[in-house]
């Protein structure tokens, strides 16, 4: 088969800085380090971390920190956040934090946004202490982020980003339905569909998005990035056995449980009405051999006219984790 559409497009990854069972966070960001110094040299785009809080499978929750983390320890990939949970933030905060991830790693830092609360009500609560931070406010709250890292020489400015002021740091917004598609399109920002999630709205949106894009100074033409779940192995049938332990996520999720990443496993103890919920949250997943997995990036990538594709692996050993970007990588070839 042709990989004309592969060669195409950046490819980046999402990681989700996963905290398996019998493991502990200090492992998982040793990991997480560890895959973005192989996936620079793989050649991927940018690396990116999610924003969660009060869930023990996940280490990424102080995610500027972790970012300067990986920034740290590598040298030209592009490091930033998908995303971090704006209604969870004072404004000026994240400018100032990203304001000085920028200045430790000019050129390299992204800003992806959502207004998801990245947790559940009663941490949402303890994260954002106060009323009128539901996410109704977002585009306030956007708007004042946004003019911290304006220019200015006006002395008098009581309340300034420093760093941050004058920096072009380039803002994603995120989403998984069409509020952030329109408000991007409204302001010319690239915009990132979480269908590695919640696929069903993928096409609405992205017609959205491009349908009302306004250009800006930052970006003439839509940019747009669809998420996806991509697990490759040497078979078929070892990478569905490693999706497995992605599977057993999801579907604690479905039952309102959180755990760390379990293990593969032979049998998935679900209900149909279980297994049908999963596998329609994983409609945008690529799982297989790189033959299969190509096969079905190509199809992907033509139905969406994506721009870029972020990738997420939930894979519980490190190793496999590790082969399985590698043996993506390989598809998209040496050009990047």
């Amino acid at each position: 088969m042709t990989k004309s559409h592969l060669l195409d497009i950046p490819v980046s990854i999402l990681d989700l800085a996963p905290i398996t069972i019998g493991s502990t966070a200090t492992e998982s960001l040793r990991n997480t380090l560890d895959l973005a110094r192989h996936a620079e040299n793989w050649g991927y785009h940018r690396y990116w971390l999610a924003e969660h809080h009060s869930m023990p499978g996940i280490a990424s929750s102080a995610t500027a920190v972790v970012i300067g983390h990986v920034a740290g320890g590598t040298r030209t990939i592009r490091v930033g956040s998908g995303g971090i949970m704006l209604p969870n933030h004072s404004p000026l905060i994240i400018a100032e934090q990203f304001g000085t991830l920028e200045s430790l790693y000019p050129g390299r830092i992204d800003l992806g946004l959502g207004r998801a609360p990245g947790s559940d009500p009663l941490t949402s609560q303890a994260l954002r202490r106060g009323p009128g931070s539901d996410g109704q406010d977002f585009p306030e709250r956007l708007g004042e982020l946004r003019s911290y890292f304006q220019p200015t020489s006006d002395s008098t400015m009581r309340v300034r980003a420093i760093p941050g002021e004058g920096l072009n740091l380039p803002i994603w917004l995120l989403g998984s339905s069409g509020f952030s598609a329109q408000l991007s399109a409204q302001l010319g920002l690239p915009f990132s569909f979480a269908s590695h999630f919640a696929p069903d709205y993928l096409m609405p949106a992205l017609d959205l998005y491009r349908s009302n894009f306004q250009p800006s100074a930052g970006l003439t033409e839509p940019y747009a990035m669809i998420g996806i779940n991509a697990i490759v192995a040497d078979t078929d049938e070892e990478a569905q056995y490693l999706a497995t332990s992605q599977h057993q996520q999801f579907l604690n999720l479905i039952r309102r449980r959180t755990a760390q990443l379990s293990p593969p496993t032979d049998r998935l103890d679900w209900t149909p009405q279980e297994q049908a919920l999963v596998e329609r949250q994983l409609g945008y997943a690529a799982i297989g051999s790189p033959e299969t997995v190509a096969a079905r990036l190509e199809q992907m990538i033509e139905r969406t006219k994506a721009n870029e594709i972020i990738v997420s692996a939930q894979v519980y050993d490190h190793q496999a984790r590790l082969r399985s970007y590698e043996l993506l990588a390989e598809l998209f070839g040496e050009k990047r």
